[in-house]
């Protein structure tokens, strides 16, 4: 038995109450968990991902090229388009900006708070290039 668990993505924020409310209608999760200062849901394929008070807290600033971006969540989607009108409904925005030919496998969002994810076709197959 392994000592050590997986255990769940933490995500500090202003507002938890808000955020969590972002990611559980973009995830389509339930509310696992909740108290003054953190908020836990639970998608139905067993993701878990909390959102913590951090009244301190600021926003990331990626895609800004002199900070580098440390972490970012990653959901797979079949329809990057309808995912994208869905994440805009819910407060959050896109942050690729560049343009690209063809289709686009993989587009970058920050959440109302300002974490960046990102939503991909498929699983990805080699390093990100730039």
């Amino acid at each position: 038995m392994a000592l050590v668990h997986a255990g769940v993505v933490v995500l500090d924020c202003a507002e938890p109450e808000k955020l969590a409310e972002f990611y559980r209608e973009l995830l389509e999760a339930e509310v696992a968990d909740a108290d003054a200062n953190r908020v836990e849901i639970r998608a139905a394929d067993g993701f878990r991902l909390a959102l913590r008070r951090d009244v301190n807290t600021t926003a990331p600033s990626w895609p800004r090229p002199e900070n580098s971006l440390q972490a970012h969540l990653e959901f797979v989607v079949e329809d990057l388009d309808a995912a994208e009108r869905l994440i805009v409904s819910l407060g959050g925005r896109a942050v690729e900006t560049r343009e690209v030919t063809g289709p686009r496998e993989e587009r970058g969002y920050a959440d109302p708070a300002g974490h960046s994810f990102t939503l991909r076709r498929g699983v990805p197959v080699g390093p990100k290039q730039g």
